[in-house]
């Protein structure tokens, strides 16, 4: 534990530590949602959005480790079993059931925003109080608006192609 990391830290760091816990749940389901999908994704563009989403997958696991990291520092645990992360997660996990690629982009879509909902409160949360874990959700925060951007853009590109096709068959 970081004592100073605590003693600087003005707020309930027991209520962080919990948040910081959601958050690491929500982590660790967003990299398997990723890495599952890019995985099992059919339809056009496949071959240019999986290695995309294989990357997004990378960088969610590399934000489990700084929130883990960070719950450390403050003195508590993160989260040990697996089975807590549904529970612990406020940001929905979706099976993806429909390999198309568009249903992929679109669960992922869901769950960018969801982070970036995650990380914009725990920043407002800590502003001024926490510089340390500010400063981590304004990194994560601004990884996760550039999954969103990545992602918005191949589903306009897939709607682009959707019009495209249909002018041909006219």
């Amino acid at each position: 534990m970081g004592e100073k990391a605590v003693s600087i830290a003005r707020l309930d760091v027991a209520e962080l530590i919990g948040i910081l816990n959601e958050a690491l749940a929500e982590e660790w389901l967003a990299y398997y949602q990723y890495w599952i999908g890019a995985r099992i994704m059919e339809g056009p563009m496949r071959s240019e959005v999986e290695p995309e989403l294989l990357l997004h997958a990378t960088q969610e696991l590399a934000h489990a480790g700084l929130v883990a990291g960070r719950i450390i520092q403050l003195g508590g645990s993160p989260i040990l079993n697996p089975a807590r992360w549904f529970d612990l997660a406020g940001c929905e996990y979706e099976e993806p059931t429909d390999p198309y690629i568009e249903e992929i982009l679109k669960q992922n879509l869901k769950g960018e925003r969801c982070a970036i909902q995650r990380y914009e409160d725990l920043a407002d949360y800590t502003n001024g109080k926490d510089y340390a874990t500010y400063q981590m959700a304004i990194t994560i925060l601004n990884e996760e608006l550039e999954h969103e951007h990545d992602i918005e853009d191949y589903l306009n590109d897939l709607n682009i192609m959707k019009e495209d096709f249909k002018k041909l068959r006219i």
